[in-house]
């Protein structure tokens, strides 16, 4: 049993050792030596024009990341041979940030055209919407390709619903390589961004242990106790600084603010109080563990060589 376990675990850290040796920081040196700046200006006017998308941006990495890799699958619209990401339930009407994407990809391929991929824009887009909102930076790894197919069963089997306990989350994120602190960090990333009525509904309404009671009476003057009412309507998963990427969430975690019941099981007296007790104490020691998780999310199975291919139009397959 012991062997069994040693012998997968070298298994797994031989596997991410290659993934890391096949993407590195300079992939695109050569082929495409102005795709950092491209992409940068272009998401700096689009958080300018709209500052939730940045949030949004980083999103739709993570939830590519979930489903078989950071493939880029969560771009691609629904064909006749596959139903897409996009209309499974954690991103139908919630998952955003797609023109955007179309946009900076029109800009990189007018720069390198057939060179950069859907699954590395989303992966830089990420890295620079975390820095422009205030966030650590770090050295994004490339070479990624991109999917010729989507899966909305994995997409809904594998992004943690907003209900996910504790043991769920570490279970999720573990399926992706990550460990439970990778999971306290990355969890951070809702300082900024909203959520739908729908998501927390049940949180404010049913929940009293872990739920600071005038919190939960603000956040339900804007959702409705009955299904189906104001169901869209959205609120900041950080009420303290939401367009800013910071350690307030973990504050409010302590103080039993969190939006979403997922959120709250990080500091619910389980084995994630420690962790978040010090990201809520010590911003700098989650910006790194933060930085070193995207890191790590961003060696998720990536289609690398001669797998995938380069899509010229981030929507459809070549």
């Amino acid at each position: 049993m012991v062997f069994d376990i040693l012998v997968k675990s070298a298994l797994l850290m031989l596997f991410i050792g290659v993934v890391s040796a096949q993407l590195s920081t300079n992939f695109y040196s050569k082929s495409c030596p102005n795709l950092l700046p491209t992409v940068k200006s272009a998401v700096h006017s689009a958080i300018l024009k709209e500052t939730r998308m940045g949030a949004s941006l980083l999103r739709l990495h993570f939830h590519d990341c979930f489903v078989n890799g950071c493939d880029g699958s969560v771009l691609l619209d629904d064909t006749s041979s596959f139903i897409g990401e996009k209309r499974a339930a954690p991103n139908f009407r919630s998952a955003r940030g797609f023109e955007v994407v179309d946009n900076i990809k029109s800009a990189v391929e007018k720069a390198c055209p057939g060179v950069v991929s859907c699954a590395d824009i989303l992966a830089i887009t990420a890295r620079d919407s975390v820095a422009v909102l205030g966030g650590p930076t770090w050295n994004v790894k490339l070479g990624r390709r991109d999917s010729r197919t989507a899966s909305q069963a994995a997409a809904n089997s594998s992004i943690p619903p907003p209900t996910s306990s504790l043991s769920q989350l570490i279970s999720s994120f573990g399926r992706a390589g990550l460990s439970a602190k990778d999971m306290v960090a990355l969890s951070g990333s809702h300082t900024i961004g909203q959520a739908r009525c729908t998501n927390f509904r049940a949180r404010i309404y049913n929940e009293t242990n872990n739920l600071e009671a005038s919190f939960a009476t603000s956040r339900r003057r804007n959702c409705p106790r009955a299904t189906g009412s104001g169901d869209n309507n959205l609120a900041p998963l950080d009420i303290q600084s939401p367009t800013t990427f910071n350690n307030d969430y973990y504050k409010n975690l302590l103080n039993q603010k969190g939006l979403l019941h997922s959120d709250q099981q990080l500091f619910n007296g389980g084995s994630a109080d420690s962790t978040v007790r010090q990201y809520g104490s010590n911003p700098r020691l989650f910006s790194s563990d933060f930085a070193a998780a995207m890191i790590k999310m961003g060696d998720n199975k990536p289609l690398t060589g001669s797998s995938g291919e380069i899509r010229k139009n981030c929507r459809r397959t070549n």
